[in-house]
């Protein structure tokens, strides 16, 4: 029987992770065709940009208890809470004992697919990718209704009775980013700010707040001037009375981006795999998820290659890489933002 508790030792790995990048991958070097932006531990040899699944059977995983887990976009606890019901249910619909892991970080949620401890996980739009090339995660679904999958837009919030009126006036201000792998609290902006005259890290301080709700919170406290955020965080907080939106001004919304994947390592065993696909296509969502969701009452079905791609192309206009080199950066910046 695995605990949560466990588990718990997956936040370690943010300490090691560089180490670990280190392994021996030769044997699978030698017999991978295709790999990609792929961490070296796994192949691409379908070129679908996803790993596949290893061609040892030996190395399929079916364990007697699931592990998820949901992005830590705001407080664990809350989610824990409002995915109980749909826990309960993917444990009767797989057969397995199904634990909730609270992750308290993006690296945390990813080294823990990376070393085998989570099966099944939500991430956020920007860690998405990283758990795709450097933990073998098979994202499958977002959130959605029956006619399409659910997106945000990249919104920039100030106070209300503040000076800032548009994006010119961030310039000489502190602005509160979320983390480096986040599409909306960082890659997005550096990538779309520059063509509407203003630059980040260049024309304005950047502080990475760690999460988009703290980001908000911040703001309304005054500890940053602005923050570019997640829309769908900023109206869930508002609902949930968190904050009032009058509290606030918009001074940019972006287009559409798709929210949070869900996703499956990529030797789970394919039966395994096949039938948790199966138990999020059919479950529709209780009253308390729809509302926290913006309405969403499904998990939709994607395809990475196509539904990611804005995102990628984000990234790769503001310089950013979703392969190893681009992760263990993000592991630093993590780690270092903890310590202060």
């Amino acid at each position: 029987m695995m605990s949560v508790h466990s588990l718990c030792s997956a936040a370690r790995w943010i300490a090691t992770a560089v180490g670990v990048a280190t392994l021996s991958t030769t044997a699978l070097a030698d017999t991978c065709k295709h790999r990609g932006e792929l961490d070296q531990n796994y192949c691409d040899e379908n070129k679908d940009l996803v790993a596949d699944l290893p061609k040892d059977p030996k190395k399929w995983k079916n364990p007697s208890t699931l592990v998820w887990a949901y992005t830590p976009v705001e407080d664990p606890a809350v989610y824990e809470k409002i995915f109980a019901p749909f826990t309960e249910y993917l444990a009767k619909c797989t057969g397995k004992r199904v634990v909730f892991f609270q992750v308290q970080s993006n690296a945390a949620e990813i080294e823990a697919m990376r070393s085998g401890r989570l099966h099944v996980a939500g991430f956020s739009t920007g860690p998405t990718a990283f758990a795709v090339n450097v933990a073998g995660a098979v994202p499958f679904a977002v959130k959605g209704t029956a006619k399409e999958f659910q997106g945000y837009h990249l919104i920039v919030v100030t106070r209300a009775n503040g000076p800032i009126q548009t994006l010119a006036d961030l310039k000489g201000k502190k602005v509160a980013h979320t983390s480096p792998s986040s599409n909306s609290g960082n890659l997005a902006p550096r990538a779309l700010f520059p063509a509407e005259g203003i630059t980040p890290d260049k024309d304005y301080t950047v502080v990475y707040s760690g999460k988009h709700d703290q980001s908000i919170l911040g703001v309304m406290k005054g500890d940053y001037d602005a923050a570019p955020v997640a829309s769908d965080v900023f109206e869930r907080m508002a609902r949930r009375g968190q904050i009032k939106e009058s509290d606030f001004r918009i001074v940019y919304r972006s287009r559409k981006f798709p929210t949070s994947s869900f996703a499956y390592a990529h030797d789970l065993h394919p039966q395994l795999a096949e039938k948790v696909l199966s138990c999020f296509y059919d479950y529709r969502f209780t009253p308390e998820m729809q509302k926290a969701f913006d309405g969403a009452d499904r998990f939709f079905p994607i395809n990475y290659q196509t539904t990611w791609e804005p995102v990628r192309q984000v990234a790769q206009a503001s310089g950013e890489s979703f392969g190893r080199a681009g992760y263990q950066k993000e592991v630093e910046r993590e780690a270092a933002a903890k310590k202060k």
